[in-house]
This record gives structure tokens, sequence and C-alpha cells, in this order.
């Protein structure tokens, strides 16, 4: 009990020592580039809502830095998730496999198409879709017919597999990739957190054929809401893009909208501060892997397992992690860094616990309930004026 106090007391000046007194949040938005100087250019233009340059600008730029051909800017990284779902052929009354260690948005975007999750196990050192409990899962549970794959325990058809990138920290998506083309399962990468995020130097979110971003307050670069749907596929892309603009037919002046669509579209108000922030995304990333190197030494001489991405692969430090001994323990390092200003917080509750999710089929979740015992988030934002010197 005495390391535990000691270790607590620690933490809790490092964090002061990263970040100063007051409150440490624990991922707070830097504006420190052009954020004002792009907002009022975009209030000056009179083009706030989903129709500007800057908008077009986000796309382009987000496309460029992700080494996607496409890229399709939504009013937040749910909406961006939601499409690309219907985008992947998933239909009502389907199953769509996930991990229930993830946000809620997850499985919202599955739900709001009225398909239902199926939840496999995650690795314990990526905390992401275990390729390993997939493969066992189909194996025991699917069964292909001519056209897909279905489940034999429910008669539904699995249409499509969403893993996340947790924290930032990559899964193993190639893995994954390989068995859901081998099971002919429609793969849709979950990047919200990742940006900045590489598997064998290639961007997470391109090993899949529709992936979707996330540009909440909290990300590593925010618009404030806004989300992205990224592919190489330039029918996806242009359907992403229409069925996001309420499905609108382009007109000088008639309104004729062809199909179901949705009022998705970013709001160039949103696209003005997002393009500041991608500016000095690439300083953002050394600062905040800066910051994660002092926390990974530190837990690392008191014994405390400080989550690092796996061999092969370069996470974007977006929410650093720790895996303490035990939940009691979990529970007490809480508690006492949030009575001290320091801002922690535990991972997610399986998404397998909620109400709505109760009754859908897992694989026993064996490490997703470890993990959920034990993850610990820790303040993970770049500190205030390391970007100081930046000149956009």
């Amino acid at each position: 009990m005495n390391d535990l106090n000691i270790l607590n007391n620690e933490t809790v000046a490092l964090a002061k020592k990263i970040y100063g007194d007051g409150f440490i949040p624990l991922h707070r938005p830097v504006f420190e580039g052009n954020e004002r100087k792009y907002l009022v250019d975009c209030i000056d233009s009179n083009f706030v809502s989903s129709v500007g340059e800057k908008v077009n600008q986000f796309e382009k730029e987000i496309a460029k830095f992700t080494g996607s051909k496409f890229a399709i800017a939504t009013v937040n990284g749910t909406a961006a998730l939601h499409i690309a779902v219907e985008l992947a052929g998933v239909k009502a009354g389907d199953e769509v496999i996930t991990q229930a260690l993830t946000f809620i948005a997850t499985c919202n975007a599955i739900s709001y198409i009225g398909a239902k999750p199926l939840f496999v196990d995650v690795d314990i050192d990526t905390m992401g879709l275990s390729p390993d409990s997939l493969k066992i899962f189909l194996e025991k549970n699917a069964e292909k017919r001519l056209d897909g794959t279905y489940n034999k325990n429910s008669g539904k058809k699995i249409s499509a597999c969403v893993p996340m990138h947790t924290f930032g920290f990559p899964c193993r998506i190639q893995e994954i990739a390989t068995i859901c083309s081998d099971w002919g399962i429609a793969l849709i990468e979950d990047a919200a957190e990742s940006l900045g995020s590489y598997v064998d130097n290639k961007h997470t979110g391109t090993f899949a054929q529709l992936a979707t971003l996330s540009f909440n307050g909290n990300k590593v670069i925010t618009s404030g809401g806004g989300g992205m749907i990224i592919t190489n596929d330039i029918a996806l892309a242009k359907k992403a893009k229409h069925i996001t603009t309420t499905a609108k037919i382009a007109h000088p002046y008639e309104f004729f909208h062809d199909e179901i669509g949705y009022n998705y579209r970013m709001p160039n108000l949103n696209a003005a501060l997002g393009c500041a922030q991608l500016e000095r995304l690439e300083e953002s990333l050394l600062e905040k892997a800066r910051v994660a190197s002092q926390w990974s030494d530190f837990f690392k001489v008191r014994g405390v397992n400080f989550v690092q991405a796996i061999n092969g692969s370069n996470a974007n430090h977006w929410l650093n992690a720790i895996i303490l001994g035990s939940k009691k323990e979990r529970d007490m390092f809480l508690k006492f860094t949030n009575k001290n200003n320091v801002m922690t917080r535990p991972i997610w509750t399986l998404m397998s616990k909620l109400p709505m999710f109760q009754d859908c089929q897992t694989d026993g979740l064996k490490n997703s309930l470890w993990l959920e015992d034990r993850v610990v988030n820790i303040p993970s934002s770049v500190p205030d004026g390391a970007l100081k010197d930046f000149k956009g």
C-alpha cells in the first residue's frame, strides 16, 4: 500500500512538473497557430456553414497526410462512421463484428443502420481487436454462403468488421484485414483516435476500403467538432459526399434529392479551425512523443506497465495509458490523482455491459474484462507554450 501511495504522489508531482500548477486536464486543445486568423477569414468570406473553401482544403490536406486518395469531411466522427458502415453495404438486420472495449460511437454507428454488434476480444498489448480471437470466433460461429458470411447461431449475415485503434495505438490491422478478406467481410477502420499513427510506415485507416477519423475537442487536432471518411475508392468517395449533403442533385436553384441523405457536412468554420490545427500537427506529435517518453521513463523504474506501440507500429500518443495491478489499485490511483487536480480516467465500460447491447453475442471477452479493471489514462496534452515558436 505504501508503494501505491508513493506512486500516486509522485505521479501528481510529475504531472505538475510537465504542465504546471492548477487543474491538469486529460487532453486539451492547443491554439498557438493560425486558428484565429483562419476563423476571421472564414467569417469575412460569409461562408461559415457546410459550403466553403476551407472544407475542401481540409479534406485535401487530410487525404495527403494519411496517404488516402479521398477524404470527406463530416460534422463528427460518429457521423463519419455511420456513413462508412452504410457505404460498406451493411443492412438492417445484419451483424457487425467489433470490440466491446471501445467508445460508444462505434456501436452507435452500427446501430443507426439497424445492425447488431458482435463482440470479439482484444489483444492485451494493443487494446484493439485481436486477430487470433477474430479467427477463432469465425471458425466456431460462422459459415460461408454464396452471398456472404453468416452467423450459425443467429442466422444473420455478418457483413462487416470494425476494429478500433484504441487511444491511437495501432491494432494488428494487417492480420485482421487478411482474415476479413478470407471470409468476405467488409473491413472498416475506426481510426478516430489514431491520426498520426502508423503500421509499417503506412497510416492507420489505409488498410481498409473505408476508415474514419475524429476531430473532437480532445483529439490530437480539433476542428471543434468534426470527422472524416477516408478511402481510395472514387465511387465510395462520391457517394459519401452526396449522402452527407442531403443527397441533393447539384443545380443552381432547383432542390431535388434522389435518395435518403444526411445533413452531415462539416461547416466551413470548423474546417477553418482544422486547417490551422493541421499545419502544426507534426510539431504536436513530436511534443506528445516527448511527454510520453517522460511518462514512460517514470513508470518503467516503478514497475508500472506503460502502454507502448507494438513492434512495427508507431502511435500518435493521443492518450497515454498505464495498466495497474488490480481494480483496487486503479480505483485508488483515480481517486487520489483527481482529488489532486490531475485528471485521470478509467477505460470505457465494456459495450457488452450497457443495457442496449447486453444481448449481443460475445466470445467471453477475457482480455477486455481484464483491461477494463486496470487501464488508466493519464494527462497527454501538448504543454502550454510548446508550439509558441511555430510560424504558420
